[in-house]
């Protein structure tokens, strides 16, 4: 039992041998941990300082609401970031800072044009974005690393005022462009849209009275036409009985010239006339109960009782006249008659003539009101068709018309954001923290560097002090003996030291501590230098 518990005490950490090592080995081990450390340090002192200068530049949002004024070019601030940065870091722009600020004038002709301006973006390094609660930028920061603080604050300024300046060019041509890009938009939208108009324009001039809007007066017209037209009918229905009530007349007026006269000495004829007032006064009874005094019909009825009774009037007292003349001389009665135009028979003829061109005109009237119904009628059923092709002509001007107007209003809101970024009260960059002025070097960081030295002094200490250990083939513990033993110990002798061995082992151990010390200090010491001037 006791020999297992001591196999697991051997297999198990034991410090007694690890004392045993430290106070054999501390100064193959201490050495090596300061060489270590000084070698590290030193290059820390040995490497050039460069100095590192910085700005932060906050990202102002635009002045105007954007409910008031909406910005025409790219929300997206880290693109727009990402494309300022490569038109700044181009070859162009660090050739012409590397020239104004005589940077790298060091190299003695030993780098070329490109290899500065590699060297330039590296000494930038990258843009570091602050972002805010939201995840949108807020702010930025650029910096510059030289050997000389004061060449990297105004490389830093430098490019401090190309960002600013740059990202007011960037948004004022991007505005510009939009601004530009929709006022051509705009005019082609206006070109197809005075298309559309002037096709609308020629198809209503091809069509006019066919048009849909037209439909109302077309009826109104077509209505007032056929009412002309039945007058019109009227009034030659009327003409043609007058026509035959005169030429009626005509014929008795001529057989009264040649009827034999009443026992009381009047024209056997007369009664035929007679009889036509009759007819005629029944007719204006009839037409009075129907109607006013004031109806055409009336009233011509009326004007024709008049010329009857005057006719009848006039040929009884001429028919006596030309009865006692022609007793006398037969011949000159009959030429009288045709030569006095206030003869009956004169007069007759007159209406009768007046009476044919009346239905002539009326003929020609109806059939110029006969063609204009047609033409109406054909408007009304052409109607539909035009209606039709009226609709997808006006489709396409609806549509181009939303087109245009949409385009004019953003072109408008274009041109007020173009304004706007050209008053430079759109989004711009403003430094929070002018360039600084380096005190103490970015690289190397000296404090860094000491802890790096002190981890790999400790790693080249422990190498060294247990290579040394491996090495030695002495035994110093009595479990090394025992295991070379095929037999247990029974007995051991004590180690009897004397006065010199004892004094050197004192002086080993203070040696060791002295030893200790002394890079414990040293390392101390560099650190706080290095804190102090790094």
């Amino acid at each position: 039992m006791v020999e297992e518990l001591e196999d697991n005490n051997s297999k198990g950490f034991d410090l007694q041998r690890y004392l045993g090592i430290v106070r054999r080995r501390h100064m193959q081990f201490l050495v090596p941990l300061l060489l270590g450390w000084l070698v590290v340090w030193g290059v820390s002192w040995v490497l050039p300082s460069r100095y590192r200068s910085g700005t932060l530049i906050l990202v102002e949002q635009p002045t105007m609401p954007k409910d008031y004024v909406t910005p025409n070019v790219n929300d997206d601030l880290q693109d727009r970031l990402r494309s300022i940065t490569q038109q700044i870091l181009s070859r162009t722009r660090l050739l012409h800072i590397i020239d104004q600020l005589n940077l790298y004038a060091d190299s003695h002709g030993r780098l070329t044009a490109d290899d500065k301006v590699e060297r330039m973006r590296r000494d930038i390094g990258e843009i570091e974005l602050v972002r805010d609660g939201e995840g949108r930028v807020s702010s930025f920061y650029v910096s510059y690393s030289s050997h000389d603080p004061r060449l990297a604050q105004q490389v830093t300024s430098e490019l401090t005022n190309l960002f600013i300046s740059e990202n007011l060019e960037v948004r004022q041509q991007q505005s510009e462009d939009t601004t530009n890009f929709l006022e051509t938009q705009l005019e082609a939208a206006r070109k197809t849209l005075s298309a559309q108009e002037q096709k609308i324009r020629e198809f209503k001039g091809e069509h006019v009275g066919q048009l849909p809007a037209q439909v109302g007066s077309n009826l109104q017209i077509l209505a007032g036409l056929q009412s002309q037209l039945q007058a019109e009918e009227d009034a030659l229905n009327t003409a043609k009985q007058q026509r035959v009530y005169l030429e009626t007349l005509a014929n008795q007026y001529r057989s009264l010239q040649a009827s034999p006269k009443t026992e009381s000495g009047a024209p056997a004829g007369l009664p035929a006339i007679d009889e036509e007032l009759s007819k005629l006064r029944a007719q204006l009874a009839d037409l009075s109960a129907h109607y006013t005094d004031r109806h055409p019909d009336v009233r011509k009825v009326k004007e024709q009782i008049a010329k009857t009774e005057k006719m009848r009037a006039q040929m009884a007292a001429d028919l006596k006249a030309k009865a006692s003349a022609a007793q006398s001389d037969p011949s000159a009665t009959a030429n009288d008659e045709m030569r006095d135009p206030n003869s009956p028979m004169m007069q007759l003829q007159g209406q009768l003539q007046a009476n044919r061109v009346e239905i002539a005109n009326r003929d020609q009237g109806i059939k110029e009101l006969s063609a204009k119904v047609t033409d109406y009628q054909a408007r009304l059923n052409q109607e539909p068709v035009r209606e039709q092709q009226l609709s997808d002509l006006t489709r396409g001007y609806d549509q181009s018309k939303a087109n245009y107007d949409e385009l004019l209003k953003k072109k408008n809101e274009s041109a007020m954001a173009t304004s706007m970024e050209l008053l430079q009260q759109g989004e711009r960059f403003r430094i929070i923290d002018p360039p600084s002025l380096p005190l103490k070097p970015d690289f190397p960081s000296r404090l860094k560097f000491c802890v790096i030295g002190l981890g790999i002094g400790l790693a080249l200490g422990t190498v060294v002090a247990g290579s040394f250990e491996m090495m030695d083939d002495r035994i110093y513990e009595e479990k090394q003996f025992q295991k070379l033993l095929p037999v247990a110990v029974i007995s051991e002798i004590p180690s009897i030291a004397s006065v010199a061995d004892q004094q050197l082992e004192r002086r080993r151990l203070w040696l060791g501590w002295v030893a200790a010390a002394v890079v414990s200090v040293t390392i101390l010491v560099g650190s706080a230098l290095s804190y102090l001037r790094g």
